[in-house]
């Protein structure tokens, strides 16, 4: 296994990190890789908010789920999916641009996480740890606001960096499911119970699987955030699907 693989497989999400700062050098090369990544039609269809204000983490740290360790990570990045820059500029520049639509949308919210993605691998390449914050797209009313983000732009995701502690660095990375559950050939397989309780019976442990499945959904699927999350963004979406 090349060293890319191995730092592909290696990584994990990382919530504990040392109190030292990133150094410029590498957030830059964080960010330049970032901007590096594949995008459709060379579009770029992202804009990446480099959040430094202490106020803002501290606040983002309260909205995004009431999690006090993005107010102390080192380097917090916002990748937003950007339609208004493109329609700004065919509108400035004499086109009949149409309003974006939901299909502009979803490929935007593309290109952001792969650049945030890129941003994920660079980061653990340098030995810095991560962590995806989704909470970023709910209070997506109070985030849009914050942020100023204007009408088509979207947050898609949040990024959380810094160097992890030892026993991050020793935590075992949480196992994924079998490939043969995950890779479908030509087309797509619904799986039946038997099937599913298969792929995901690993995460029940000692406990029943009916009883951990219910529970996971409780917590996850059926929760109140959950919930609020798919209401606001659908609030937040309605230019696009107008």
């Amino acid at each position: 296994m090349n060293q890319v693989l191995e730092q592909l497989h290696q990584r994990k999400s990382v919530r504990v990190y040392e109190d030292r700062p990133i150094s410029p050098a590498d957030k830059e090369a964080i960010l330049a890789a970032a901007c590096a990544a594949p995008t459709a039609g060379n579009q770029q269809l992202y804009t990446i908010l480099d959040i430094t204000d202490q106020a803002l983490k501290d606040r983002l740290a309260d909205t995004c789920d009431h999690q006090p360790f993005i107010a102390r990570a080192p380097l917090v990045l916002i990748f937003c999916a950007d339609c208004q820059k493109w329609y700004d500029a065919f509108a400035s520049g004499g086109c009949l641009p149409r309003k974006p639509g939901v299909g502009d949308l979803l490929l935007a919210c593309s290109d952001a996480n792969i650049a945030a993605q890129n941003a994920v691998t660079a980061a653990w390449s340098l030995g810095i740890g991560s962590c995806y914050i989704g909470d970023v797209m709910e209070l997506c009313e109070t985030h849009r606001e914050l942020l100023g983000l204007p009408e088509y732009v979207f947050p898609a995701a949040m990024l959380v960096f810094g160097y992890p502690t030892p026993q991050q660095q020793e935590r075992e990375k949480p196992r994924r499911r079998a490939m043969e559950h995950i890779v479908h050939q030509n087309r797509y397989r619904r799986m039946d119970g038997a099937e599913l309780e298969a792929m995901l019976a690993d995460n029940a442990g000692e406990r029943p699987y009916g009883a951990w499945l219910q529970a996971f959904c409780n917590r996850k699927y059926n929760s109140d955030f959950s919930r609020e999350m798919t209401r606001s963004v659908g609030e937040y979406l309605k230019p696009f699907l107008d």
